[in-house]
């Protein structure tokens, strides 16, 4: 199964350009079997996820995208947000505690800074300070494609996946809809709910999908 786990809609995220209906029928178009709403510091209830895929007969998994001192995290499992969750330590125990699970996003960023990358073991070193952080060590993987990324920057995460023998995702971040169906994750099970997701996820079941050359990466 091919799912977006990555996705912003309006006014949830209210730098998104597209609502979640034109959302949810541009992922249909482009052959997903499921997304997931990671709305910033913002979450939909399953009993919402659920009425948009009665609504659309496409699956709808309701998520988050918290902003933490560490980065942003694609949280699945929580239902609220609570003062704290900006600590990466105290989202990691809501996280557990709710038997959920949680994605780093986009992890090049903070950690990769391109026009410097190029000149001699910088790279090297970036990606060495990136491996020593504990914060990767907290999620069950990175999100090693992010649509919105360059190809640079990805190829950073798919290393720094590499390098800490994670488990990898990927996800189209799509704020509009010609961003929809960059990239997406492929799980070995079937997933038809929130429950599953977790579980797979949990697991350990899947793999980073780059749709726009339709190709899993070797990393």
């Amino acid at each position: 199964m091919l799912i977006d786990l990555h996705t912003h809609s309006y006014p949830q995220s209210d730098d998104s350009f597209m609502s979640v209906d034109e959302l949810i029928e541009g992922s249909k178009s482009q052959g997903l079997d499921g997304i997931c709403l990671t709305d910033h510091d913002n979450f939909w209830t399953e009993e919402q996820a659920r009425e948009l895929s009665n609504k659309h007969e496409f699956l709808v998994i309701p998520g988050c995208e918290i902003n933490t001192e560490a980065g942003h995290v694609l949280v699945f499992g929580l239902t609220k947000y609570e003062f704290g969750m900006h600590k990466p330590a105290f989202l990691q125990k809501s996280v557990e505690r709710a038997g959920g699970a949680m994605i780093a996003a986009h992890p090049y960023r903070r950690r990769f800074i391109e026009e410097p990358a190029d000149r001699p073991g910088i790279r090297d070193g970036m990606l060495e300070r990136a491996c020593g952080d504990e914060f990767f060590q907290m999620c069950q993987g990175i999100e090693a494609l992010n649509g919105r990324g360059t190809a640079i920057q990805n190829e950073f995460s798919l290393d720094l996946g590499g390098r800490l023998a994670a488990k990898m995702t990927a996800g189209s971040d799509a704020h509009k809809v010609e961003q929809v169906g960059a990239a997406a994750t492929e799980f070995d099970g079937i997933v038809s709910c929130l429950e599953d997701l977790i579980r797979e996820l949990r697991g350990g079941r899947f793999r980073p999908v780059n749709l726009r050359e339709k190709a899993t990466p070797n990393n």
